[in-house]
C-alpha cells in the first residue's frame, strides 16, 4: 500500500505542477498578446454554440463546419505566438508523458511504460539497490583483482575467464533489444564477482531506460508469500513477469520446497514463453540445481540459459 500511495501522489503532484505551469503560460500570453485571449474566447463561443445547436437540432450535423472554424482560429493563434518568438504549441496542455497523459494508464488500459519505470525506481530506492549500482558498475570493475594463475581443470586463469565473461556480458547488453533467447546463468562459488557483474549489467541497461527488476531468490519468495497470504505487493509481483529484464541473484539460498520451486520457476518459465530475458546467479552447480529443483523442472527451464562458470580464489579476501 505504501508503494501504491506514493505512486498515486507522484502522478497527482505531476498533473498539478503541469496545470499550474500551463495556467501561468496562458496568463503570460494573454498579457503580452491580447489577440490570443480574443481568439480563445471565439473558440469557446463556437464550441458552446455547437453544443446548444446539437441539443436543439440533434439531426443536423454541423460539426465539420465548426471544426474548420476552430482549426482556422488555432492556426491564427499559433501565428501570433510564433511572431512573438514562442513555440507554436506553447499554450497546449502540458503532459510529462503523452502516452498516458500523466495518469500511469495508457489508452489500452494497461500500465504505461512511465509507471513501470517509476515502480522499478521506487523499488530500487526502497531496497537501497540504487546505492549499490553507484558503487558496482563497469567504471569500478577491475580485472586486476582476478588471479593470473592458470587452473589446469579449465586450462585458463580466472582473469582470462573473466575477460571472456565480460565479452559475453557486454554482448548481452549491446544486443538486448534483439529478439533472441539469450538468458545467462552465472554459477560458481561465493566470492567470485557474480553479484558485482549483475550490478554492472543492471546499471548499463537502466541507463538505456530498460525496465530491470533485480531481486534475490529469497526476496522473490517473500513477495510471492506476501501476495498469496497477505494480499499485498501486487505491483512488484507483476513486474517479475512484465519487466524487460529480471535478475535473480543467489538462487538456491531460499527455503526450497514444492511451493517455492513451483512459484519461482513459474515466473522464469512464463518469462521464457513471453520472450522476456532473465539473468540468474547461483552458488550451486547445474548438477546441484537439477537435484535441488528436480531434474524435470531444471531441464525444461534451463535449456534456455547459457551457463557461465566462475572460478578462482575468494575475491572477498583480496
Amino acid at each position: 500500500m505504501e508503494l501504491t500511495a506514493k505512486i498515486s501522489n507522484y502522478y497527482e503532484n505531476l498533473r498539478k505542477k503541469n496545470i499550474e505551469t500551463h495556467e501561468k503560460r496562458v496568463e503570460e500570453i494573454y498579457k503580452k498578446i491580447p489577440e490570443v485571449r480574443e481568439i480563445d474566447g471565439l473558440i469557446r463561443d463556437i464550441a458552446l454554440r455547437a453544443s446548444i445547436e446539437q441539443i436543439k437540432n440533434p439531426n443536423q450535423d454541423k460539426s465539420i463546419e465548426q471544426s474548420e472554424k476552430i482549426y482556422t482560429l488555432k492556426l491564427k493563434k499559433m501565428e501570433f505566438l510564433e511572431k512573438e518568438g514562442y513555440p507554436r504549441d506553447y499554450l497546449e496542455e502540458i503532459y510529462t508523458c503523452k502516452d498516458c497523459l500523466d495518469t500511469g494508464i495508457n489508452e489500452d488500459n494497461e500500465k504505461c511504460h512511465c509507471l513501470k519505470k517509476l515502480i522499478v525506481s521506487e523499488l530500487y530506492d526502497m531496497s537501497s539497490i540504487s546505492y549499490m549500482l553507484d558503487k558496482e558498475n563497469f567504471d569500478k570493475f577491475d580485472l586486476n583483482v582476478f588471479s593470473e594463475k592458470v587452473y589446469e581443470e579449465f586450462n585458463m586463469s580466472p582473469r582470462e575467464n573473466m575477460k571472456n565473461i565480460l565479452a559475453i556480458s557486454k554482448s548481452f547488453i549491446n544486443n538486448f533489444d534483439e529478439k533472441n533467447d539469450v538468458n545467462l546463468l552465472l554459477w560458481g562459488p561465493t566470492g567470485q564477482g557474480k553479484t558485482f557483474l549483475l550490478n554492472c549489467i543492471a546499471s548499463e541497461l537502466i541507463k538505456k531506460d530498460i525496465i530491470v527488476i533485480y531481486q534475490t531468490a529469497y526476496e522473490i519468495l517473500k513477495t510471492i508469500e506476501d501476495r498469496k497470504f497477505k494480499n499485498i505487493d501486487d505491483d512488484k509481483y507483476n513486474l517479475y513477469f512484465e519487466s524487460d529484464l529480471l535478475i535473480v541473484d543467489d538462487l538456491g539460498i531460499e527455503l526450497v520446497n514444492s511451493f517455492t520451486t513451483s512459484e519461482i520457476f513459474n515466473i522464469i518459465n512464463t518469462r521464457l514463453l513471453r520472450g522476456k530475458k532473465t539473468l540468474i546467479s547461483t552458488n550451486l552447480s547445474p548438477k546441484e540445481l537439477s537435484e535441488t529443483y528436480t531434474d524435470r523442472v531444471f531441464s525444461r527451464v534451463f535449456q534456455k540459459f547459457v551457463p557461465i562458470r566462475f572460478f578462482g580464489p575468494d575475491l572477498r579476501w583480496q
